[in-house]
């Protein structure tokens, strides 16, 4: 298992996500009509937007999508506890589910909030905006 882990790691810190945020977009595979997860104002780079529309949401408050989306705003607003504070909730959340990255690929949320607060602690990039 550590064999199989360890370049896992690696490539998920090695790929072009590495340099971006992560932000969810919401859209499950089977599904066409995306969450309200704030992409379109991450992408866009109105943080304090984002903020609001996820503490505003009808998502339940323990979706990881708006979680990982909530920790990602406050991390670009200089707010590392509240960020650190979203992404803790989404990796202990009873929703799990695949995240569509930024990249347009996939990620279990709970590793998608894990790699992005490991970075945030290490003052490095966020993961992907995780769509």
């Amino acid at each position: 298992m550590k064999k199989i882990l360890l370049p896992l790691v690696a490539l998920a810190f090695a790929t072009p996500a590495a340099a971006q945020s992560i932000v969810v977009n919401g859209a499950e595979e089977s599904d066409s009509t995306p969450l309200s997860v704030a992409y379109e104002e991450l992408k866009a780079g109105r943080n304090e937007a984002a903020v609001d529309k996820l503490t505003h949401s009808t998502l339940d408050r323990d979706d990881p999508s708006r979680l990982i989306n909530l920790g990602t705003a406050y991390a670009r607003l200089g707010k590392t506890a509240d960020a650190q504070t979203a992404y803790k909730a989404a990796i202990t959340s009873s929703i799990r589910y695949d995240v569509e990255l930024a990249n347009g690929t996939y990620m279990d949320s709970r590793w998608a909030a894990r790699t992005a607060l490991a970075n945030l602690d290490r003052g490095k990039p966020l993961l992907a905006l995780a769509r």
